[in-house]
This record gives C-alpha cells, structure tokens and sequence, in this order.
C-alpha cells in the first residue's frame, strides 16, 4: 500500500492517522512544486491524498477511510459520525480555501461576498464542532476525532481562525498530542 500526500496537509495527516502503525510507504510530496509531476499522475482531481493498493487507487480522503476501514472490517460510521465528518470538511475546505488565496496575495479580509462566505462557514461549523466536543462526541480516538484533530491543529498551525468561543477545540487537540502517531505527523517538524 501506498499513501501519496504532503505533510502539511490535514486530509493527508488524518489518513496517516488511520493508518497507524500499518505498513505502508509515504511518498511525500511538495505539491506547489516539483511533486505537481508524481500528483498529475497519480489523480486527475490533483488533491491529495491518494491511496494505491495494488490496482486499485482512491483519490479522496473521506473515501480512501472507507476503503481502509473496509478492508480492516471495521463498522461503517454512523450518521452522527458522518455529520461530523462533514462539518470538519467544510471547514478544511473553506480554510484552504483562505490559506490558497492569502498566498495568491489575495485581501480575504475585504467584505466580499465569497470570502464572508468562508469566515460564515468556517465559523458556524467550528461552534457545532466546539458544542459537540463539550458534549462527549469526540471522546474515543476513532476516524472523526483523527479529522479533528489533524483540522485543528492545521488551523492553528496556519493561523487561519481565531478560537476565541470554540477554545474546546484547542483544549481537545491538547489533550490528543500523545494519540498514537501524533507527534510523528506534525507538520511542524
């Protein structure tokens, strides 16, 4: 099996997270660079992650977890899990969307119709995941706490958001450093 990806990325660090202490290769990529090549022909929707096993080669992150736990035999999410799925992916979306256009010399801070449409999106979902956090939905270290924290330890990493309200978050990714291969996926070092 290998895991194609950049390790900066949060949908690559979640997979890595999955995959534990599976044996796999990691091919690491600068994806805003030389490793544009390696992306191009590994996935025509140029994101990482990508998963090759074998023959088979999956694109996304949110797919490639339910290859992984398939083949493990795991039980399927459930919609409680699948929300928060979702929720945690509108936020990574609309984040890198903030990243991508800070680095194109972009003001994201303007009152445009788009990018307050990010700052809304990101900061509705962040409460959700803030309240749901408060009430226990993250507490075992399965796929979505995994999401979860590789999202919020980016964003602070990034300086994207400002926790002011949703501090939970920061306290939960606090409490989950030591999860297993955390400090291996740092994006920092």
């Amino acid at each position: 099996m290998k895991l194609i990806g950049s390790t900066t990325s949060p949908y690559v660090r979640r997979i890595r997270l999955l995959l534990g202490d599976t044996d796999y290769e990691f091919v690491k990529l600068n994806i805003y660079a030389e490793g544009r090549d390696e992306l191009r022909r590994n996935n025509p929707a140029l994101k990482v992650p990508v998963l090759i096993d074998g023959e088979q080669e999956i694109f996304d992150s949110r797919v490639i977890s339910r290859y992984i736990a398939a083949k493990r035999g795991d039980r399927p999410l459930t919609w409680e899990q699948e929300n928060q799925l979702t929720l945690i992916d509108a936020v990574n979306d609309s984040a890198v969307i903030m990243v991508l256009s800070k680095r194109s010399g972009i003001d994201v801070e303007q009152d445009l119709t788009f990018y307050n449409l990010q700052r809304e999106r990101i900061m509705m979902s962040m409460r959700t995941l803030a309240a749901m956090v408060d009430a226990g939905g993250f507490a075992a270290w399965q796929y979505p706490a995994m999401c979860l924290y590789s999202l919020v330890d980016w964003l602070q990493f990034n300086d994207v958001v400002d926790f002011t309200g949703v501090e939970s978050l920061l306290s939960f990714r606090d409490r989950n450093r030591d999860q297993p291969m955390v400090p291996e996926t740092d994006p920092r070092g």
